[in-house]
């Protein structure tokens, strides 16, 4: 893997979060400014997979082998529409790997060990990871720099990201010592809702800084889009959804490398070739 490169998992326990839709139009604006983008679809059902209009009957070897036949990435790569944007698809067998893992030697380490020994022509690998802390999301946060938590402003928000924090923190003293939180961000957020306010204030107070700027508003377009086999900002780039992935992507690219300027003017359609 290039010294250079940034794994970033994708990760909340909660399923419907909007976790597969964030991994999917944060690598699609990476990607249209010039980042080489890898997307690991590690959640059996695929939906980042289907996002990328990777039909599943489309789909050959992919995630599941990588981690347990010795593949390389550039053998389960699939290219997308997207220039600069690769995708590892998910496939059932993914969903029968949690029982194999048990009885594999190096169980922790399979995505790690694989994404180690390839992987070297990306600036950036986001892991869509599975709706629960089971041991594929573990093999995910070992494998990774740091995390991004999709949080929808509900009630039981931050009763449930207190598991994934105290998984972290187990991952971090026993694995990974350097595994950060990159950011939270808020999504389907519904600004007509007091409880959407009443909650970003109380996860913007638990996690400060960490939480971006940007939120992801309630969006039809962002729903319609996946039918599609696009990104939203393929499908729609002048909806709230789009600007708001976009406005996202340029947060978290000035996270990690620096000062970096805002996506909202570039025509995406035309970045990737549409």
């Amino acid at each position: 893997m290039s010294s250079n490169c940034r794994i970033i998992s994708v990760v909340n326990q909660k399923g419907g979060v909007g976790k597969t839709t964030t991994t999917v139009n944060l690598a699609t604006a990476m990607a249209a400014v010039g980042k080489r983008v890898l997307v690991v679809d590690a959640d059996p059902q695929g939906n980042a997979s289907t996002g990328f209009g990777v039909v599943r009957a489309n789909r050959g070897i992919g995630c599941y082998e990588l981690m347990f036949d010795g593949l390389l990435v550039e053998d389960v790569a699939v290219p997308t529409i997207i220039p600069n944007l690769s995708v590892i698809t998910s496939s059932a067998d993914l969903a029968g790997a949690e029982i194999q893992l048990v009885t594999t030697e190096r169980r922790e380490f399979r995505m790690k060990d694989a994404l180690d020994r390839s992987a070297k022509d990306y600036d950036i690998i986001l892991i869509d990871c599975p709706p629960s802390l089971n041991l594929i999301t573990l093999n995910a946060l070992i494998a990774s720099h740091a995390i991004l938590i999709p949080l929808q402003p509900e009630f039981y928000a931050l009763e449930g990201v207190s598991s994934l924090l105290q998984t972290m923190e187990a991952v971090r003293e026993r694995f990974n010592p350097t595994l950060e939180v990159q950011g939270v961000v808020l999504t389907m957020y519904d600004k007509r809702n007091s409880l959407s306010d009443a909650v970003a204030a109380d996860v913007r107070s638990y996690f400060g800084d960490k939480v971006y700027e940007t939120v992801i508003p309630r969006n039809v377009r962002v729903s319609e889009a996946p039918s599609h086999g696009k990104p939203v900002l393929l499908y729609d780039l002048k909806c709230s959804g789009s600007r708001a992935y976009m406005q996202l992507a340029s947060e978290v690219l000035k996270r990690e490398w620096g000062a970096f300027e805002s996506l909202e003017n570039t025509d995406l359609p035309k970045a990737v070739g549409e």
